[in-house]
């Protein structure tokens, strides 16, 4: 996969984000998690955005550490809203729990590599 599928790949990611929180219910849990899951969910294709202007691999390195652990925010929220049914919307949410896991194992194999290109 090249820069510019990954992006890609991010930003319809956010888009998913975007429309499964939508359908939280509109209770207090559900406005809370619905904002927290649509900052965590786009953050990485903004912070991707940024990766690929780093000024050095260590600067990259971070960045795309930055876009991790934001992933990895994304699909503990996702696994607090399945657990509350706070979506009846089971068929995005299970589409972005499986898509927000293989970004993940896409950025820990790409800042493995960057870190073994830095020796």
């Amino acid at each position: 996969m090249n820069k510019q599928e990954l992006e890609n790949r991010l930003i319809d990611f956010a888009a998913n984000i975007i429309i499964v929180a939508s359908m939280f219910k509109g209770n207090y849990a559900g406005n809370h998690l619905g904002g927290q899951i649509i900052r965590s969910g786009t953050s990485p294709a903004l912070n991707y955005g940024e990766a690929q202007s780093a000024e050095s691999t260590k600067d990259f390195i971070h960045k795309m550490g930055i876009c991790l652990k934001e992933l990895r925010e994304t699909f503990v929220c996702l696994r607090i809203v399945e657990k509350s049914s706070l979506t009846s919307d089971l068929n995005n949410l299970m589409m972005a729990k499986t898509e927000v896991n293989e970004l993940i194992s896409i950025f820990v194999t790409s800042i493995k590599t960057a870190k073994t290109n830095l020796k």
